[in-house]
């Protein structure tokens, strides 16, 4: 039984998949007579799927974390299905739109024939170019737009801030998830343009690596090269602990994440563990408080605020690394010390939606995070939740793009 299951769950996808595919293909039949476009759509869509069905099957297996041939293959099946779903919309309006007219006109008593071929290879020709869009996207967010990094740039005005660190500036990067990159020059481009920042201090707000230390090990040497004058400071996310890799002891488990640990220490990094470090600057300071992941439902809950804010004080202008926006919202707001600013990650924006700033921000991760990127302010605190550097699963990004985030910390003139 519990291999039948799996397999009968092949064999519904695969039908549901093919009969997908042979819908699409009579779109692509009323709008062109060429054969080799009818050959060439289904050649590609057989071999999208075999190419599925061979890496999630006989592929080398990673635990829940997409390796990098199953992200593309799922990259490359989601394209093609978005594809077939668009244009299949269109068709199977016009198919429910004939069989209600053909219905009317056999128990109206009328015998003539209703067709409409003009009108079917209108829609087919609409539902063919909209498809289009979301396919070029998606292959665009896969060859492109994982690259397509951001400096988004922000003000943020305190009227407790001390007046020595008004133009404070922090530039945060989150969610490198190292174990998916495949393009160097692409990472060199960005560990130069958050060096031009020129930022105070750099803050990497967790997930370092998709499943392993040694993901990251390739990468060292680049990261190890960002610069602040008063350093770089991180916290862990919820990959970077090896919880989604079945591991053969947990001896094993508890080497790997020492070993990120200690590798963040010698690529510079300043972890913090439930602890906190005071910024300095002309005799005046603010603290930096740094927790383990905290993630709402069934994430790992290692954080913990009232720890790593033993020693601090509760009038001391307090920024708080935190990898899950949830956290933020269920436990620090509530929180008795006021933090004045909390910088997450976590979400990506979901890889994928729309943003025009000042006209339209939307993603479907809005549904799962009620704070899913950018600035946003609640009882006089404000969050940060960056887009990510990296990506995961979906081997790209469309509309979200990779982002590094430069604050700006501003004294609020007393009126």
């Amino acid at each position: 039984m519990g291999y039948l299951c799996p397999m009968l769950r092949w064999i519904i996808f695969i039908a549901i998949y093919l009969a997908l595919g042979l819908y699409a293909l009579q779109a692509l039949k009323t709008v062109t007579r060429y054969p080799w476009v009818h050959y060439l759509f289904i050649a590609i869509a057989l071999l999208v799927l075999g190419n599925f069905i061979y890496q999630f099957t006989l592929g080398e297996e990673e635990g829940r974390v997409l390796s990098k041939p199953k992200s593309y293959a799922f990259g490359l099946l989601l394209t093609v299905m978005a594809f077939q779903l668009i244009t299949i919309l269109f068709l199977f309006s016009e198919d429910i739109f004939r069989l209600v007219a053909g219905l009317y006109h056999k128990f109206s008593g009328n015998d003539k024939t209703f067709t409409l071929p003009q009108r079917r290879k209108f829609l087919s020709l609409i539902g063919l170019g909209l498809a289009a869009i979301p396919f070029g996207a998606l292959l665009y967010g896969m060859y492109r737009g994982k690259y397509n990094f951001q400096v988004l740039k922000y003000n943020l005005e305190f009227e407790d801030l001390p007046e020595e660190f008004d133009g404070y500036q922090i530039t945060q990067i989150s969610d490198v998830h190292s174990g998916s990159f495949d393009d160097r020059k692409k990472i060199e481009y960005a560990i130069n343009l958050i060096n031009e920042q020129q930022s105070d201090v750099i803050l990497f707000t967790g997930d370092m690596v998709n499943n392993k230390c040694e993901e990251m090990i390739p990468w060292a040497d680049l990261f190890s090269t960002l610069r602040a004058k008063d350093g770089k400071f991180s916290v862990l996310g919820n990959h970077d602990y090896g919880d989604y890799v079945a591991w053969d002891t947990p001896e094993l488990k508890r080497k790997n994440l020492d070993d990120l640990k200690n590798l963040q220490r010698e690529m510079g990094f300043d972890l913090l563990l439930n602890e906190h470090r005071y910024l300095e600057k002309e005799g005046a300071k603010i603290a930096l408080v740094g927790v383990e992941n905290w993630g709402r439902g069934g994430f790992k809950k290692a954080g913990d605020l009232t720890k790593a804010s033993t020693q601090i004080e509760p009038e001391d202008f307090k920024i708080l690394m935190s990898h899950d926006p949830s956290h933020w919202e269920d436990v620090v707001l509530q929180d008795k010390y006021h933090y004045h600013l909390t910088l997450s990650g976590h979400t990506h924006g979901m890889q994928f939606g729309i943003e025009i700033p000042g006209w339209i921000k939307w993603s479907p991760v809005k549904w799962r995070y009620k704070y899913w990127a950018g600035i946003y302010k609640e009882m006089g605190q404000f969050i940060n939740v960056n887009r990510g550097f990296g990506f995961l699963g979906y081997p790209g990004r469309v509309g979200i793009w990779p982002e590094i985030s430069v604050i700006t910390l501003k004294r609020k003139p007393l009126t």
